[in-house]
């Protein structure tokens, strides 16, 4: 597959050994690119703009700007057409740069010991926004920091019917587009319908930015 085909991705990574290992990990499929390295924010940010990444990897805690303002300048200057998607790598899996990262508008997040081909994979299905990474441990990730916050809690929920607010709650258990038909015996088509218009009344791109809003609305309550 030629390099316009396939998946571009940045690697932003502040240590060189990792960085090169998630280097050579995507370097050896074909339908992956990589398309640019990066490991400080600023860089990241300059990358992303002038290469267009479909997906960006992006560590959190780095020198010059962190992973959380690269991710938010990123997704709030791209080109709505060619805004890429950004996946948190992380050492740990209770992380508050993590969940920064999420409310600044990455799509997901990923364990830096996560397997290579768990890597690869993840990429891929972020690219075609299909579903939350780790969706356990983002839940539950979003959980514990969702129960710090202070102040007014986001009335936008009350504009979802209840059939929206029905797939947000099933969205934030990690279910799948394809369980969520099965669940609500429905076809994965009218799934997608309820997803979209759910994202575009919270003002969300994808499923991460709606779970993390479901959380600080109330909508679901953190288990304990």
């Amino acid at each position: 597959m030629s390099e316009e085909a396939a998946l571009r991705v940045l690697v932003v990574e502040d240590d060189v050994p990792t960085r090169i290992g998630i280097r050579t990990i995507l370097d050896a499929e074909p339908d992956i690119a990589v398309i640019g390295e990066a490991d400080n924010g600023i860089d990241a940010c300059r990358l992303a703009l002038e290469s267009e990444p479909d997906v960006v990897l992006m560590d959190v805690q780095m020198q010059q700007l962190d992973g959380i303002g690269a991710t938010r300048r990123i997704t709030e200057e791209a080109r709505d057409d060619a805004r890429p998607r950004v996946i948190v790598l992380t050492t740990f899996d209770y992380d508050e740069y993590v969940y920064g990262a999420l409310r600044a508008g990455a799509s997901g997040f990923l364990l830096k010991r996560t397997p290579a081909e768990e890597l690869v994979d993840a990429v891929r299905v972020v690219a075609n926004g299909e579903a939350l990474l780790s969706p356990e441990l983002t839940r539950r990730l979003v959980a514990g920091f969702s129960r710090r916050e202070a102040g007014e809690r986001s009335t936008v929920i009350d504009s979802l019917t209840d059939r929206e607010r029905e797939v947000l709650l099933l969205i934030a258990r990690g279910l799948s587009n394809r369980d969520i038909a099965r669940w609500l015996m429905v076809s994965v088509e009218t799934v997608k319908t309820h997803a979209k218009r759910i994202f575009m009344k919270l003002g969300v791109r994808d499923r991460a930015q709606a779970v993390v809003m479901a959380y600080e609305s109330g909508l679901v309550v953190p288990s304990t």
